[in-house]
């Protein structure tokens, strides 16, 4: 069955960035993939990278301006390397890299607590993840214009589990 452009156009925002938002104000944007998750934060006019105050733990986030108290002060959904995350500003975005401690891992939400992703983004997700992986097992072939029919099996624990490369 062919997909029309509407589903086309859900299944690229399921597979996307997911917004957190509070008051109906954006908070922050996050995405990821089997060996990352990403939060993208829009700061304040003027504030350059000296002025902030970002510490990450593996399983905590605390994000705010040197001198204030923190902006956002979560747990993670999952655990996360500290010694091969990062942050940056890019482009006038704070971008901040956390990478998963549990490959393949799908994260349902970027921060415990936060609106956690429906049913029908979770299995776009985990279908993304799972292409991810054939295409890392795979390198040779091309998985760009794969589909799953259906369910998509858990990334992380399918056949055998991914291997750490």
């Amino acid at each position: 069955m062919e997909e029309t452009p509407e589903q086309r156009h859900l299944v690229e925002r399921a597979r996307g960035r997911q917004q957190f938002k509070h008051n109906d104000r954006v908070i922050y944007e996050w995405d990821q993939d089997l060996n990352e998750v990403n939060i993208y934060i829009n700061p304040p006019p003027g504030v350059r990278q000296k002025d902030l105050d970002i510490k990450i733990e593996p399983r905590r986030l605390s994000v705010g301006l040197r001198g204030n108290p923190p902006f956002l002060q979560e747990e993670f959904q999952g655990l996360v390397k500290t010694s091969e995350s990062f942050w940056m500003i890019e482009d006038g975005e704070l971008h901040i890299n956390l990478q998963k401690s549990a490959k393949g891992e799908t994260w349902l939400a970027a921060l415990k607590g936060h609106q956690a992703l429906d049913a029908f983004t979770q299995s776009e997700v985990q279908k993304k993840l799972m292409l991810e992986r054939f295409q890392e097992e795979h390198p040779g072939f091309d998985f760009s214009g794969a589909s799953f029919s259906g369910q998509a099996p858990d990334p992380r624990s399918f056949m055998g589990g991914v291997s750490y490369k």
